[in-house]
């Protein structure tokens, strides 16, 4: 699989009114983990549903600098081979580049005993230490030291089962906690352990590969190691994100979107703040219409873990917000850094005061095109929907940003009625 990360630019003209259809990817995030868990293997694990993003491509390259074998035998899967691992320390390159890739840890140690990896990438949105992915390796038995910019894992003998507590309820800590204890010796159990769709979708995953993992979904999840697992197929589920982000495409545009292979069972949160805000939202068992109201009203939200709103809709939402008449208030629980977009909307002529990890909207503003950057993913995504109202016409740099988590995002807004061009 060959990686993208080429710069670009998005040439957007506001005022288009999206209708239409579009179809959800695949989730990115439990596809990163997923590709993780097909090291406890030495068979081939079939990935369907992967989104054709550059955070897959990243992960690619990594798992094959340590000798699995992985391809893309159609658009929307990967097959991964582990048997043919041999490399167990990371290359720094291709950890600093995608945080998920910090999660080959647990299957390394699990597997083969050992694991040296420098500290994860990926958006600077705030600090998220690792420490929970470390105490769970060593609640195992695992022996963590520092050697220069590595952190290094040992435990020769195996890992042991164990009752691990995990001080927040880390998403990529539980996961990696999970994929190390499907092949130790004994019963783990996570408590306060992340209860995020994505972590259940790696606990089916691994079930299908014949583990037994018990509770993901809630805060205590039990995992019976077992001596080996084998192949399986698996479809990864749509992609939450993406989802609420046409969700809010069509709301702040004056739109009426259907949502296809929508995730509605888990954009509760998303669903209450939109109808709230005056949107109109229809929800099926795989689908959702999302149509503008005639007027939008101010909505306060704190971004929280599972079943909380998504902190990864936390800017797209801010980016409604700057349309509603009135004053809304957001509160970051989950990331201190979530604040990126404020100066960009500014710039469009938003008003926001951000103070620490909070931020003050007031509305209607209205919104001009302007030279703008997307700072990190969901900054971008934050940007990119306000230049959907904006009069005129926004450049938005950096976009190998957005290439990240979604699939032909260009493409698909287009195909509401958008004017986007990408240079």
């Amino acid at each position: 699989m060959a990686s993208r990360r080429a710069n670009g630019q998005y040439r957007v003209r506001g005022g288009a009114v999206l209708r239409g259809r579009v179809r959800v990817s695949g989730s990115a995030n439990a596809a990163l983990a997923a590709m993780c868990a097909c090291l406890l293997s030495d068979e081939t694990v079939v990935l369907d549903n992967v989104p054709d993003v550059s955070d897959i491509d990243s992960l690619a390259e990594l798992l094959t600098a340590l000798g699995a074998r992985v391809e893309r035998p159609a658009p929307d899967r990967v097959a991964v081979n582990g048997g043919g691992v041999n490399v167990l320390e990371a290359p720094v390159e291709l950890i600093t580049e995608n945080r998920a890739s910090f999660q080959v840890m647990g299957p390394l140690i699990a597997r083969h005993g050992f694991a040296s990896l420098p500290p994860p990438g990926g958006d600077v949105i705030g600090q998220r230490p690792i420490d929970a992915h470390l105490f769970g390796f060593e609640a195992m038995g695992a022996v963590i030291a520092r050697a220069g910019e590595f952190w290094q894992a040992r435990a020769p003998g195996g890992l042991t089962g164990a009752r691990v507590f995990v001080d927040y309820p880390s998403v990529s800590g539980t996961q990696n906690i999970m994929m190390a204890a499907a092949l130790a010796r004994g019963e783990t159990t996570i408590v306060n352990a992340a209860t995020e769709p994505e972590v259940q979708a790696l606990a089916q995953l691994l079930n299908a590969m014949g583990a037994c993992v018990e509770g993901a979904g809630t805060q205590m999840v039990t995992v019976r190691g077992e001596e080996r697992l084998h192949g399986a197929t698996f479809r990864l589920p749509p992609d939450r994100i993406e989802a609420g982000t046409f969700a809010v495409a069509a709301a702040i545009s004056g739109g009426d979107v259907e949502i296809e292979d929508a995730p509605v069972s888990v954009v509760d949160a998303l669903v209450s703040k939109l109808r709230a805000c005056g949107a109109t939202v229809e929800a099926s068992a795989d689908a959702m219409r999302v149509a503008a109201g005639e007027r939008l009203a101010p909505v306060s939200f704190q971004a929280l873990p599972y079943p909380g709103l998504a902190t990864d809709l936390h800017a797209p939402l801010a980016a409604l917000l700057t349309q509603a008449e009135g004053v809304s208030v957001i509160h970051e629980r989950v990331f201190d850094n979530r604040m990126l977009y404020v100066g960009e909307l500014r710039k469009m002529g938003a008003e926001i005061v951000s103070m620490g990890a909070s931020a003050i909207v007031s509305g209607p503003a209205p919104l001009h095109g302007a030279h703008l950057r997307a700072l990190d993913v969901r900054a971008g995504a934050a940007v990119l929907l306000a230049a959907l109202r904006a009069a005129g016409t926004t450049v938005i740099d950096d976009v190998f940003h957005l290439d990240r988590k979604y699939e032909r995002l260009d493409g698909k807004l287009g195909a509401l009625g958008v004017e986007i061009e990408r240079a």
